[in-house]
């Protein structure tokens, strides 16, 4: 995994709030949430709620933010780049050695490298656990030798409860930073206790904040920030990603190279090919983002065989389809025997482009031929993925394994695996053209927010728009919004109407202000149905400075769902940021 520069600086130490928070008063301050959770006293009770719950102090607090995702919607398990940004709303762990005082008390607690786990939130109970070296025959050594195994911990994945994303951070820790031998030092027992504001459920990948956050708890605790072998930031990027797939998630890096490698101020362009990379992009300085919570959350277990997992197999499966209409040799063979591979749309743009095998060599991706590549896909093929007769968009199942080359078998195993078995229709041509034309959006993003000089209104709205037609494609031709979620879309595009006094329009998808929808995606490999992946969660909207205060009073009064609400859980759920700091270890005096 190759990272820029800027990820091989070492990961931030701290000892005051406003470094480890920057730019925040600047666009927080007009929100309640930042009086209620983001000041002093939060970090001030976490450090009480530690020494009265363990009888010691914390020697560093772990944070590490959560993140939107400005653009670029469900295009990252297509293996095109999307443009991340860390927010204010963060998880941290207030972690210490446990003193060997305690260990006279409660052996039982004092293990090498035990630890009690507890949380802020009252309906989390505390946890305690502890790591193991499996001792298993080796296949090199004589059979009566005993070879040590790497480090073990028990994570259900059937059953994710808050610990278990502790224990992801830990295992990475545990397997990068302590060899397995008996004569090996061991980790030491810690004393952890976690809080957060990032809405759970929201798209705003707490589940990654968790797990970034308590990998750091664990290297700071077992005074790794105080020896040579100090992970970089990119470094860290390698070992939270490594650390989420033990819970599960699939992830690519988008949200973990967010929430560590976030610089204030700046969001993320992160591209996947030939190999994950993170460039940090300046954004406007007087724009500012509003994340609206539309209170929707999928049941990700019942949906994903018809949403989420139906998703990921049309974008594979048109490129399954374009790469055969194209020619494209994508699979190995071995005498008469062929080997499928399952080809992105990143890769079939690539190999009809033909810079396939060069970029194979390269450290970073073209921007220019990818910029180009995406055009002519738009522009060739496209209508191989429509039915052979009549006006609809939707191919058939049979007619998708017939154009597909393959045999209906070996196409069935590959790709409708993790789809609902009563699916008969597919809307192949629609979703390419979502994930090309989405792709472009991102490099025009990133494009602007990189362009020196010039009006900056007139980039605000050059972004809304993007914003905008982003929202409406993912609405319109990949169907993963939802009714409550194009109704805060409504609302929140309804703001300048009012503000200029003028009424409320029908054809809300005409409208250019500033505001689209976002979901939680992770670059996902295979079919797992992974949690705030469309179908609810949050908007985003793209509004300037002067106005925040004022839109965020109208998005509250507005949508029909906040009625009733108290203003302290409306603060929870409409509140402004603006990019800011990756994750940091910060040293409690």
């Amino acid at each position: 995994m190759t990272v820029l520069p800027a990820a091989d600086a070492p990961i931030p130490i701290f000892t005051t709030l406003k470094e480890v928070y920057g730019s925040l008063a600047t666009a927080a301050k007009h929100a309640l949430f930042f009086a209620l959770f983001l000041g002093r006293e939060r970090w001030d009770e976490l450090v009480r709620e530690f020494e009265t719950k363990f009888g010691h102090k914390p020697t560093y607090i772990a944070r590490a933010p959560g993140r939107v995702n400005l653009i670029g919607e469900h295009i990252d398990y297509a293996d095109f780049g999307v443009f991340p940004a860390a927010i204010e709303h963060d998880i941290l762990i207030a972690c210490a050695p446990r003193p060997a005082s305690i260990a006279a008390a409660h052996p039982d607690r004092h293990a090498p490298g035990s630890v009690v786990a507890e949380n802020l939130h009252t309906r989390y109970t505390r946890q305690v656990f502890m790591p193991t070296r499996r001792h298993t025959l080796g296949d090199d050594v004589p059979l009566d030798a005993v070879r040590v195994a790497p480090w073990h911990l028990d994570i259900d994945k059937s059953e994710l409860r808050w610990e278990s994303y502790v224990k992801a951070g830990y295992y990475g820790v545990l397997n990068h930073f302590f060899s397995p031998s008996s004569i090996s030092p061991v980790p030491v027992p810690v004393d952890i206790l976690v809080t957060g504001n990032v809405p759970p459920g929201s798209g705003l990948s707490s589940s990654a904040a968790m797990v970034v956050s308590s990998t750091l708890a664990f290297l700071a605790a077992n005074g790794i920030f105080e020896g040579e072998k100090v992970p970089t930031k990119g470094e860290l990027v390698k070992i939270a990603v490594e650390n989420e797939r033990r819970v599960g998630v699939n992830s690519g890096g988008m949200d973990q190279s967010a929430s560590v490698i976030a610089l204030p101020g700046s969001a993320l362009y992160v591209s996947f090919v030939p190999s994950l990379h993170a460039e940090p992009i300046g954004l406007p300085r007087d724009a500012v983002f509003v994340c609206a919570n539309s209170l929707v959350v999928s049941n990700k277990a019942e949906s994903a065989k018809h949403q989420y997992n139906l998703r990921v197999a049309e974008t594979l499966a048109a490129a399954r389809l374009l790469s055969h209409y194209l020619n494209l040799q994508v699979d190995s063979t071995d005498g008469d025997n062929t080997k499928r591979r399952l080809v992105t749309l990143r890769e079939v743009l690539a190999r009809k482009s033909g810079f396939y095998r060069d970029e194979q060599d390269a450290q970073l991706e073209d921007l220019v031929q990818l910029q180009k590549g995406l055009v002519d896909m738009l522009g060739i093929a496209m209508d191989y993925l429509l039915p052979e007769f009549g006006d609809r968009t939707d191919i058939s199942l049979d007619e998708m394994i017939d154009k597909s080359g393959m045999d209906e078998a070996e196409f069935r195993e590959a790709y409708l695996s993790g789809v609902d078995a009563k699916t008969t229709n597919f809307e192949l041509y629609l979703r390419a053209q979502h994930v090309f034309e989405e792709a472009l959006k991102v490099l025009k993003f990133r494009e602007v927010c990189l362009t020196g000089g010039g009006n900056e209104e007139s980039k605000l709205q050059t972004l809304g728009k993007l914003m905008n037609d982003s929202h409406d494609s993912c609405h319109r031709q990949f169907d993963c919004s939802h009714p409550k979620l194009n109704d805060l879309v409504r609302v929140a595009r309804s703001f300048r109407e009012v503000e200029d006094g003028t009424r409320e329009g029908e054809n809300i998808w005409e409208s250019h202000d500033l505001v689209r929808s976002f979901s939680y995606t992770l670059f996902c490999s295979d079919f797992d149905a992974l949690e705030g992946a469309g179908w609810g969660g949050c908007t985003v909207s793209l509004v300037h400075r002067e106005d925040v205060e004022a839109f965020i009073m109208h998005v509250k009064k507005k949508y029909a769902s906040y009625e009733g609400m108290s203003e302290e859980d409306l603060a929870s759920c409409v509140f402004a940021t603006e990019p800011e700091m990756g994750a940091s270890g910060d040293f409690w005096f």
